[in-house]
């Protein structure tokens, strides 16, 4: 498999070292430093992009893959208010398309675990839920992608809950609400934490990472599993979850 690279940060070089490991070779790395690369024609030496970028710049590094015909995988968040444009620009030009706010298996299958709880709890109006995110310094959106995505799953199963908020130490939350605590810390790779509160118990599901591996390992498959396909495909699809 030949990729290119658009984002070549902590997890652009994890991604190139697993891959290699595994036989599969870089023929792009695109970083700041290096636009002058980004054309077309490099492009199509690739069988398959994988990007993670900045929030500001993912939209138009995808649509530039896109256009150039090039299957994309993306793990850069916070820009999905222009995800639709995406969307239709790979189904126009029948492309191939792939986000996923976390790449890590193991996150994936405790999204559906996530959905799987809240479903249960909608019938338990007594508890109250909320969440924490614990990630690097570096980390520049809060919440994260992985916490809005655990977020959105519980608002799709307990009716009495309408949005998600960050919570800020002065912020008064609605009840149908749900708080987020983002907190940044050191080298952290990620840990979420979702909890329901009633008078008498505290029910608790939990996901941490040990490091990068697990998502670089994931985009990499998704990669490898993208290749010959046409549409919009996210995580669920690849692992027949949900």
């Amino acid at each position: 498999m030949k990729i290119a690279m658009i984002g070549y940060g902590k997890m652009g070089r994890s991604i190139e070292r697993l891959a290699t490991e595994q036989g599969h070779e870089m023929v792009l790395k695109i970083n700041i430093d290096n636009l002058e690369d980004f054309t077309k024609e490099n492009l199509q030496k690739a069988d398959v992009a994988i990007e993670f970028s900045q929030p500001d710049t993912a939209f138009d590094n995808i649509m530039k893959c896109l256009d150039a015909g090039l299957p994309v995988v993306c793990g850069t968040t916070a820009w999905l208010d222009k995800y639709q444009e995406v969307v239709y620009n790979c189904t126009k030009n029948n492309g191939a398309f792939f986000y996923a706010s976390n790449f890590s298996i193991g996150v994936n299958i405790f999204f559906e675990l996530n959905k799987y709880l809240a479903k249960i709890m909608n019938g338990h109006k007594d508890y109250q839920v909320d969440m924490e995110e614990i990630h690097h310094t570096q980390k520049l959106d809060a919440p994260s992608g992985t916490a809005v995505t655990l977020a959105e799953g519980i608002l799709e199963k307990i009716e009495r809950l309408e949005a998600y908020k960050l919570q800020e130490d002065s912020d008064e939350m609605a009840e149908n609400c749900i708080p987020i605590t983002a907190k940044r810390i050191g080298n952290t790779p990620g840990t979420h934490v979702i909890q329901y509160h009633s008078t008498i118990d505290k029910l608790e599901i939990k996901h941490t990472a040990k490091g990068r591996e697990g998502f670089a390992l994931g985009a990499i498959l998704a990669a490898k599993w993208l290749i010959g396909k046409e549409g919009v495909f996210s995580m669920s699809d690849m692992l027949n979850l949900g």
